[in-house]
């Protein structure tokens, strides 16, 4: 079987279940008046045991250590909806997100799972109801996890403001609270507690939020959840190494990333002007492109991929030296990950053939982490080989469940 037949398969039994549990679906009442965070939780829909079960033993077909996951189903899952208050720039803001819970009464850790780069509103994990790799997360929650997934700023609750790219202060924030709020949430649940313990996981740009996240919690020692390992994968750790890996390139096959980060920081107080950085007709599109409507495909056709036509030669030439563009490295340097060294074990997943975001940042972190004094036994970074961008999306998600797995009960 392969990934486009699983996929089919998947949907077929979702549609099947889905339309015999929409009858069930209540609201789940606003909470008392008190809670710091939480606002609503609306049940989406529910998903059977039997299901879980059915979805997972055919896609080992394709994905062979699904079944080492199999064997751990406890439960079916309701997920649902949130809401809860963060702030952004100090003003209130309500944010959403997913909240999976096992149907099964019983003490789970969280397992808060940040999602890579989307341009588009109807893409985001409250909204996006067929999205595979959301099921799929969504159902390791029968494994004895309660699973979050944030919307990000900019999506869900709050897609009536700019997503703010790739900024560590407002990610951080928006994610941590979202943390906070599933914890009042289940508070209210008859039957459901916490553990208290948290694993991080997530690719792309959720490869590097999850690092931030985890670097800030474990900066804050009246963080109320106990964080247990961090697996993250893909990410663009340090924006400076993936801009000098860019414009190095004669050919970007993503250059709607350089744009998104340029669009990001304009929005969020950049003041080099767009059109020392990109050359016309790029330049005047860049803040205007980004609608919530577009997917990247759709971004990267009003761009091109040569990167001599995209960026101004004195960019290509200065960015890292030119005082012009001293307040952009700045805004590089303030984004990336800060150098610490992890408390919890972490591990780093990076495809050897990835051209998006190149292995290099992850090598260069691991070496980091490794020189400050982690153990190597704690810190562990896991080349998969020979996967690009794309393709490394579900290996990386699937091992760091397993991996969350083992360490949570010994059962692997």
């Amino acid at each position: 079987m392969n990934k486009k037949q699983f996929q089919i398969l998947f949907y077929f039994s979702f549609i099947a279940f889905v339309f015999v549990s929409c009858d069930e679906m209540e609201d789940v009442p606003t909470p008392v008046s008190g809670n710091e965070y939480f606002i609503e939780a609306d049940l989406q829909f529910t998903i059977p045991k039997a299901v879980i079960d059915f979805t997972i033993a055919a896609g080992s077909l394709e994905y062979p250590e699904l079944s080492e996951i199999g064997n751990l189903v406890q439960s079916g899952i309701e997920v649902y909806k949130i809401t809860y208050k963060t702030t952004f720039d100090d003003n209130p803001v309500t944010a959403s997100g997913v909240v999976a819970i096992p149907d099964v009464d019983g003490e789970y850790p969280i397992l808060s799972y940040q999602n890579g780069t989307n341009t588009e509103h109807s893409n985001a994990p409250s909204v996006d109801s067929d999205n595979e790799l959301f099921r799929i997360l969504e159902m390791m929650g029968s494994t004895g996890f309660i699973i979050s997934l944030p919307d990000y700023l900019g999506f869900g609750e709050s897609d009536d403001m700019f997503h703010p790219y790739l900024h560590r202060e407002s990610t951080v924030q928006s994610v941590t609270d979202m943390l906070k709020a599933v914890r009042e949430f289940i508070d209210g649940e008859d039957g459901i507690s916490l553990s208290n313990d948290l694993y991080l996981a997530g690719y792309s740009q959720g490869g590097w939020a999850t690092m931030q996240v985890q670097q800030a919690i474990e900066a804050d020692a009246s963080f109320p959840l106990n964080l247990k390992a961090s697996a993250c994968s893909a990410g663009p750790y340090n924006l400076e190494t993936l801009n000098e890996y860019v414009v190095d390139q004669n050919e970007y096959q993503q250059p709607y990333f350089l744009a998104y980060i340029f669009n990001s920081y304009i929005q969020l107080g950049l003041t080099t002007p767009i059109n020392t950085v990109f050359q016309e007709p790029y330049a005047d599109k860049i803040l205007t492109m980004f609608d919530g409507q577009t997917s990247g495909s759709g971004l990267n056709a009003e761009l091109t991929t040569t990167i001599a036509d995209l960026f101004t030669p004195e960019y290509l030439s200065g960015w890292n030296t030119d005082t012009e563009y001293a307040e952009v490295r700045l805004m590089l340097e303030e984004n990336s990950v800060p150098n610490f060294v992890p408390q919890v074990p972490t591990m780093l997943m990076h495809g050897t053939a990835d051209t998006y975001v190149p292995p290099i940042v992850a090598e260069e972190k691991y070496t980091e982490f490794i020189s400050g004094g982690a153990s190597p036994s704690q810190v562990l970074y896991v080349p998969l080989e020979g996967l690009d961008h794309t393709g490394g999306i579900f290996p990386a998600g699937l091992a760091s469940i397993l991996w969350f797995l083992e360490m949570e009960n010994g059962a692997l």
